[in-house]
């Protein structure tokens, strides 16, 4: 970035911040609006801790397969109705686009970031969920998983998605399909997805058995176990 750019943006009160030895802009005028919004559950719309930046930023993660025409999402586990969806499937259902805040455990969210795709809750639907379910297993590419309580999974704006900001998932975002989880920590929203298990029992994933929170409330601030 030129020195003048630079010189600008730190005189105008804009932060930066290091991720994986990149900077990026922190926006403080959008940092203060967001953080003095309130959600319709009445939670502040920012939570402590976290600053704003623009756009989404990939915090890397080893890539799956992205090609379309060999994607196949699994759904399975404590289901009547197991299947497996390819993209072709998955485009058919009923799709959704919404404008979802994201929170990242590193301290930066992006405000109302606009994802596409099918709201789970829909393939939990389709799949006919036990009533013995209890847990949602993320499983993504080699060997990736994220677990998230039935009953956060399934609120209405969490989305296995394959668009964002009107365009087709990069590769660095988890294409060609994720899942976004947008009231818990972005690790829990599984990139390079391959399979959605529905589980009677906890079992934690990747980072849960690195030392990450189980749950992940950013609320509560739930980064770390």
């Amino acid at each position: 970035m030129e020195r003048r750019e630079f010189i600008k943006k730190a005189a105008n009160g804009t932060g930066i911040l290091a991720l994986g030895g990149v900077w990026w802009w922190l926006d403080d005028d959008l940092t203060r609006r967001a953080a003095a919004q309130t959600r319709p559950d009445g939670r502040p719309r920012l939570p402590e801790g976290q600053r704003v930046i623009r756009k989404l930023r990939p915090m890397g993660g080893s890539r799956g397969d992205q090609r379309k025409s060999r994607f196949r999402l699994r759904i399975h586990g404590e289901v009547d109705n197991a299947m497996d969806l390819d993209f072709a499937h998955l485009l058919a259902l009923p799709q959704e686009k919404l404008k979802l805040d994201v929170h990242c455990v590193t301290g930066w969210s992006v405000m109302g970031a606009r994802f596409e795709g099918v709201p789970l809750y829909r393939l939990a639907q389709l799949a006919r969920v036990r009533d013995t379910a209890r847990f949602v297993i993320f499983e993504a590419a080699h060997g990736y998983t994220a677990n998230v309580p039935l009953a956060d999974a399934l609120k209405p704006d969490n989305l296995i998605a394959h668009r964002l900001e009107g365009r087709p998932l990069s590769a660095e975002n988890g294409a060609p399909v994720r899942a976004v989880v947008p009231d818990l920590y972005f690790w829990k929203s599984a990139k390079w997805l391959t399979s959605i298990r529905f589980e009677r029992y906890d079992q934690s994933g990747f980072w849960e058995r690195r030392g990450y929170h189980n749950h992940g409330d950013p609320w509560r601030e739930q980064r770390y176990s």
